[in-house]
């Protein structure tokens, strides 16, 4: 997973609430295999309109998805987050998030980042207003930064340590290697040995 620090880019706007993972990705698309491939069927349904924004080219270099609250609701599939990091959003901007999706996105690297609802409504404006307008997200620091001015968001330590080191659960796991290959060397020879 590539380390996530710093985003910087171009806003898509979503005025939509209450979005969930069969619009992100439809169910129909959940029976492939592959971990790739996903970009094309987002809101597969809704891209069916010619006015739905994600068939805007003015939009099409996007980072950032600027959406309304409840974001990513419904089951739990990973195809969803999938899907948006593979259209090439990096982040998404939401008053709030099902769980199981915030959880499904910091696994891939996805940075999802609360704001008040107001905050969130302004930006859509801006970015509707406005397509080549750019929003800044600094991770370390907590911090969204764009013509509206500066705003600070609350994030869960430990999956922002995790997203600043690029870990995912492989990676956490082998910064422990000393530690367990110590432990290995010690255990009784009747017991079973890593790797044998």
């Amino acid at each position: 997973m590539q380390p996530v620090t710093v985003i910087a880019g171009q806003m898509l706007p979503l005025d939509r609430g209450d979005v969930d993972t069969d619009q992100i990705m439809p169910k129909q698309f959940l029976k492939r295999v592959e971990r790739t491939g996903y970009a094309e069927f987002l809101f597969n349904d809704w891209r069916a309109d010619p006015s739905f924004v994600l068939n805007d080219e003015r939009y099409a270099n996007a980072k950032v998805l600027v959406t309304g609250p409840n974001f990513g609701s419904g089951s739990s599939r990973e195809h969803a987050p999938w899907g948006l990091q593979q259209w090439g959003f990096q982040a998404i901007i939401a008053p709030s998030f099902a769980d199981i999706f915030r959880n499904n996105c910091a696994i891939i690297g996805l940075l999802t980042v609360t704001l008040p609802a107001a905050r969130c409504r302004e930006l859509i404006a801006v970015a509707t207003a406005d397509p080549a307008a750019e929003i800044r997200i600094d991770l370390p620091r907590q911090q969204v930064a764009s013509t509206l001015g500066s705003d600070f968001f609350d994030f869960d330590p430990h999956t922002k340590h995790l997203l600043i080191e690029g870990l995912d659960a492989i990676g956490l796991t082998l910064e422990r290697d000393p530690d367990i290959t110590a432990f290995e060397a010690t255990r009784p020879g009747l017991l079973p040995v890593a790797g044998r």
